[in-house]
């Protein structure tokens, strides 16, 4: 056939498509098969109704011979003979290839376009280039993933060049398998951008300097293999800053790591300066090492990705405009390097007067990165929420979004879900919509046990940023009659306790993705105990004034043993082993279902007590120990109990500790103590600091010491040993603000 030279073709004997392409699994007869696409395409002329009719179990794909290898991958063909047949033809191609020339024009003129277009006949996939006909094959796929497709005409394109995730959260870094698996996730969801930049990877910071050893090594070119063929730009990053000197020689060692990372197959690159103070905040310092590497390596490379920088002032409360340092990366910068930005704080949602507020400032479009569902900051809370509170308007004001996410890298693509809608089609977004499809998309055989469990898992609680999440809202009316003495608020409260618990049982026993299981087994645990709670307390506060039959468990005195015991089943559960490396706690319904359990638990107690003339202990949480600070980053941090080991979490900024600012830990009972240290991250500084004892009610001064000018611990003397105290303070006592780490806070009782 003479026109084979320009022509490939393809037959797709079967079409097999992974987990159902992760999509939603609603009978076809219910919803158009567009409704399976994610994100939401920009642009869709239906056929008449929008037919739908089943989908080709074989096909001919008609595409320029040679090209586009990973799109012919995706849509799992093989090579036939040029004489076989299918009654099928999908014809594909970007603009430039001769088998689209006629299509061409229906593409939109953006970058990652495509066009699609179905009939009962054939389907044409045409697009801008390779990521946008990428794209679209998985609109394809996605829209065949319950075996129908709908007749239709698909322009679309993405509102914001650059989607994705930045992994840049401190703590136990995504395993190997998390990140293949969120790569492919990625792909599906038309995400392009994954940023590699764990706190916690010695060589991304502290040796920053060194090359990888020869195994991790390996793991990061596969990473970056694995991303190219999933339409992603493998963003590696370095964080030199916490000790960069000036000097042409670290100037040189930075681009050096560079260029091994270039020949382990990275293609992209950044470069952090966020979360340290010193020499290395310097911005005209920072705009000219950039600026070298931008001319001297990136440039220089015509396969490399922009360069994208994290500037120590990231967000809009640390911004010192006096002093001028965004001004100065605005000017002194190359306008082809990328600046990242969180938003008005640490933890922030983005809107319009914001994003116009930084771009003056730098001038040039601001490169987002979200912090949520980021919890490092309140490991004791697991964020299965929606994502939402961003503006739907300000696609054109930014250079790129990237969430930051959990450490828990499966329950992360809840939120991801529809953080990769929201910057694909933004005006149309629809959070709530997105929250359920991004639910069932995750645990598709198990969707009803996984929703009524994040219902319960949406809000950080109370913590430094300030940054809360709707949780709870449904239980608001019942909660309220139930408060309020109403019978049967009670009994819809007992049978929402009651669907938790059916639905915890059901996730602990789910083998469909034992990962996501894995990760959420401490607060399965804790629902657990929270559904048995619930129910206790409303028996209790039924049986207030019922007359207990003799001989008979279920009275009054029962249902508060059995509230109490479980009260300290939850403590004793959120100090077990059962937690995850590094987590405080377990907390589960903070914002709604236990704040009404324990305000019943206490009336209940209250009026018995006030009807029978007992002293019942009406205090409904357990808890041995009370953190309490002036230093508005320390004020939230949860206080933990492993045996005789007792630990505030860590913070993960730098902590502006003002003069005279304590912080005290108070038990509620004497401490003996057996030992403490801490960790301020900062060497010598023990001299600045005052740890005091309550002893008999008078406060008595522990010495502090390192025991070495280069050691950031700081030790108590040996008189601690043996003290027995009600409270602790540490007190700032130098006369002047300390920037300090809060890495680590224990002590030992006896």
């Amino acid at each position: 056939m003479p026109h084979m030279k320009n022509t490939q073709y393809y037959y797709m004997k079967k079409i097999i498509l992974s987990a159902a392409v992760m999509l939603l699994g609603a009978s076809p007869s219910m919803r158009a098969q567009l409704s399976l696409v994610n994100p939401v395409p920009q642009e869709v002329t239906r056929t008449g109704e929008g037919a739908v009719t089943t989908a080709p179990r074989a096909w001919k794909i008609v595409s320029d011979a040679g090209l586009h290898a990973d799109v012919l991958r995706l849509l799992g063909t093989a090579p036939v003979a040029s004489e076989s047949k299918a009654p099928f033809t999908l014809t594909l191609g970007v603009k430039g290839d001769k088998c689209v020339k006629k299509y061409a024009k229906y593409v939109p003129a953006k970058a990652e376009s495509y066009y699609l277009h179905i009939t009962e006949r054939g389907i044409v996939l045409a697009a801008a280039d390779e990521q946008g006909l990428f794209f679209g094959a998985q609109t394809l796929l996605g829209m065949m993933a319950q075996g129908k497709i709908e007749l239709c005409t698909v322009k679309d394109y993405p509102d914001v060049p650059y989607r994705g995730v930045v992994e840049g959260f401190y703590g136990t870094p995504w395993s190997h398998e998390a990140r293949l698996s969120q790569i492919a996730f990625y792909g599906r969801n038309k995400m392009n951008v994954y940023i590699y930049g764990p706190k916690d990877d010695p060589w991304h910071r502290d040796k920053w300097r060194e090359p990888y050893p020869e195994a991790e090594a390996r793991r990061i070119s596969e990473l970056a293999d694995v991303a190219r063929r999933n339409g992603v730009n493998f963003y590696w990053a370095i964080h030199p800053g916490v000790d960069i000197k000036w000097t042409d020689e670290d100037r040189d060692k930075l681009v050096a790591k560079l260029e091994r990372m270039y020949d382990l197959g990275v293609r992209a690159f950044a470069v952090f300066f966020d979360d340290i103070w010193g020499e290395g905040t310097r911005a005209d310092k920072q705009a000219e090492l950039l600026n070298y590497v931008d001319d001297n390596f990136i440039r220089r490379k015509p396969d490399v990705s922009p360069l994208v920088m994290c500037p120590t002032e990231y967000n809009r409360a640390w911004a010192n405009d006096e002093k001028g340092y965004l001004r100065t990366l605005g000017t002194k910068m190359n306008q082809g390097i990328e600046i990242m930005w969180t938003g008005n704080s640490v933890v922030h949602c983005i809107d319009r007067e914001s994003q116009e507020w930084i771009n003056e400032r730098i001038a040039r479009k601001s490169y987002i990165w979200w912090n949520f569902p980021v919890s490092d900051f309140v490991r004791d809370h697991i964020l299965l929420g929606p994502a939402y509170g961003n503006d739907l308007d300000i696609a054109e004001t930014m250079a790129g979004f990237v969430s930051n996410p959990m450490e828990h890298a499966e329950a992360s693509k809840i939120s991801l879900y529809g953080i990769a809608d929201y910057t694909w089609n933004m005006r149309a977004y629809d959070y709530q919509r997105d929250w359920e499809r991004g639910l069932r998309a995750l645990l598709p055989d198990n969707y009803e046990a996984l929703r009524t469990f994040a219902l319960y898992n949406k809000d950080l609680g109370p913590n430094g940023h300030g940054f809360r999440r709707e949780e709870g809202d449904e239980l608001l009316t019942i909660a309220q009659g139930a408060l309020n003495g109403n019978s049967t608020a009670r009994r819809e409260l007992d049978e929402k306790c009651e669907e938790l618990a059916i639905a915890v049982d059901l996730l602990l026993n789910d083998e469909s993705n034992p990962e996501l299981v894995r990760e959420l087994r401490p607060w399965l645990l804790q629902a657990k105990n929270l559904a048995a709670y619930g129910h206790a307390v409303v028996a209790l506060s039924e049986s207030v004034s019922k007359t207990p039959r003799a001989g008979h468990l279920c009275n009054f005195q029962n249902y508060y043993r059995q509230a109490r015991s479980l009260q300290k089943q939850m403590y004793d559960l959120e100090n077990s082993d059962v937690r995850h490396a590094l987590q405080p706690g377990i907390k589960v319904g903070t914002k709604v279902m236990l704040p009404t359990l324990n305000a019943l638990f206490t009336a209940a107690v209250e009026d018995y007590n006030s009807n029978n003339g007992t002293q019942l202990d009406a205090v409904a949480e357990y808890n041995p120990f009370r953190l309490s600070s002036n230093v508005t980053q320390l004020a939230l941090l949860p206080v933990s109990v492993k045996g005789n080991d007792v630990s505030v979490a860590p913070a993960l900024e730098v902590i502006n500790w003002q003069a005279g600012g304590e912080m005290i830990i108070e038990g509620d009972r004497p401490i003996t103590f057996a030992g403490m240290d801490f960790n301020l991250g900062v060497p010598g500084i023990a001299d600045c600091f005052t740890l005091e004892l309550m002893v008999g009610g008078q406060w008595t001064k522990v010495s502090l010491l390192h025991y070495s000018a280069e050691d950031p611990v700081i030790h108590t003397g040996n008189e601690l040993g043996g003290m027995t105290a009600t409270k602790l303070r540490l007190t700032n006592t130098s006369g002047k603000e300390q920037k300090v780490y809060f890495k680590r806070f224990n002590f030992v009782k006896q």
